[in-house]
């Protein structure tokens, strides 16, 4: 049957059902009514609203409508036509097949599309989206119950389609993130492999000189000056052999980044997924990343205080995500080189420094709850009040920032991670400096 064929002979199938159905003048309103207006309403809020108006805009019937809750899997209620607080569970046994009567209501069950039950991003039982409440119903004709039937059909139809509508608009908006993300944390900082390779490229050039050099040297010749070529090929080969180390550190960052970034969990989640450990922050997340900007912080006159707010690493076992940490200590620490500036202390000396560190929050988050706060400090003038609320906004650089690479991604990144781990982030303006700060549970 060709596809044409196939859809006229639906459309005769329809025709036969509505005048099976047999709806009245109000009925058949009613349902143009809400194609049209759920058509218009693109507010799922909304949508909502105008389920439940319908029946009470066209038929005097007050009516509720639940949905599942996608953390839950309950049944939470999202719209009423009477005052009543939303996410309320029902005080009735979800219908499993046809409309059911509880008290005075009839409860009718929101089916979604069969075909399309493996992209919902939750579980559901027989097919069931949700549950339409009408009432009072205690003695509803049967046109009317199953005129309500199908209205509770179309919006199984509808919430189904919106639903699919938000998850792909939030795995579009997760693999834009993700896009800044790679960019901001691999792909710029991998370029640093490009100065590396062209310092081994160097030093290698000049052992093969020296190696000529060796070669060429006349038998008495060579006691006198193969001691300062051998001294020479010393050092060029501890420089080979530091550059190695560099490009070790720099591949196992890189890895990590990486297998955090791109892991599929991410990708078929549409969001950011942890994956935690058990771990010593310092030697685990803040070591490695400090070590990979020790150069940069050198080249920019910024030296590092490294004293942990004076808490024996041993002492606290952090469990966090160690590849997605990493990179909030890279954000920051890639901030603070390039916005780290001079200061002049009380007693008139010049300094331009960087410090870290954390601290217990006793009851932070409730009693017997406490929190570790992360530090990183950096010298240089406040930012603006105005600038404050915005800073952790994804794309908003300060005032501070004119002339300075970047994108206002960085810490919109930092934000998302911490908030992911249950923690909160904040900036305070501190004496000589900047505050940039996580909160994570102890």
């Amino acid at each position: 049957m060709t596809p044409l064929n196939h859809i006229f002979e639906r459309i005769e199938s329809k025709k036969a059902d509505y005048d099976a159905y047999n709806f009245t003048h109000t009925e058949s309103t009613a349902f143009k009514t809400f194609f049209d207006l759920a058509q218009e309403f693109d507010n799922l809020e909304d949508f909502y609203t105008l389920c439940v108006a319908i029946p009470k805009g066209f038929f005097g019937l007050d009516a509720r409508l639940y949905v599942i809750d996608p953390n839950t899997g309950e049944f939470l209620m999202v719209s009423s036509t009477r005052e009543e607080k939303s996410g309320l569970r029902p005080q009735f046994s979800p219908p499993l097949d046809g409309p059911a009567y509880y008290n005075d209501s009839l409860v009718l069950g929101i089916k979604g599309k069969k075909i399309l039950l493996d992209q919902l991003p939750f579980q559901v039982k027989d097919n069931v989206l949700g549950l339409l409440e009408i009432y009072p119903a205690a003695a509803m004709e049967a046109h009317k119950e199953l005129f309500f039937e199908k209205f509770a059909n179309r919006i199984g139809f509808n919430i189904h389609n919106r639903i699919i509508v938000e998850k792909n608009i939030e795995h579009l908006r997760f693999i834009r993130s993700l896009v800044s993300d790679i960019e901001h944390n691999i792909i710029v900082p991998n370029m640093v492999y490009k100065l590396y390779l062209r310092n081994l490229k160097g030093l290698i050039a000049k052992n093969l000189d020296i190696e000529e050099r060796l070669t060429g040297q006349a038998e008495e010749e060579k006691s006198e000056n193969f001691a300062a070529i051998l001294r020479e090929m010393s050092e060029v080969n501890h420089y080979l052999a530091s550059e190695m180390g560099n490009l070790e550190k720099h591949y196992m960052n890189m890895s990590l980044f990486l297998e955090t970034l791109l892991r599929r969990s991410h990708f078929d989640k549409g969001r950011l997924t942890l994956r935690t450990k058990p771990c010593r922050m310092k030697e685990d997340v803040v070591q490695p990343q400090l070590e990979r900007y020790a150069s940069q912080f050198r080249e920019m006159g910024i030296t590092v205080d490294d004293r942990f707010s004076g808490i024996p690493e041993g002492d606290i076992i952090t469990v966090v995500d160690v590849g997605l940490m990493a990179q909030v200590y890279a954000n920051l620490f890639t901030n603070a080189v390039k916005y780290t500036d001079e200061i002049t202390d009380g007693s008139g000396q010049k300094k331009k420094y960087i410090s870290y560190g954390r601290q217990i929050l006793n009851d932070y988050f409730g009693p017997g709850m406490d929190g570790i706060k992360y530090n990183v400090f950096s010298t240089g003038p406040h930012m603006r009040p105005e600038d404050k609320a915005k800073i952790f906004e994804d794309g908003f650089r300060g005032s501070n920032a004119k002339g300075r690479p970047g994108t206002g991604h960085g810490l919109a990144f930092i934000k998302n991670i911490i908030e992911l781990h249950g923690g909160v982030v904040g900036y305070e303006a501190t004496h000589n400096g900047n505050n940039f700060y996580f909160i994570l549970h102890k």
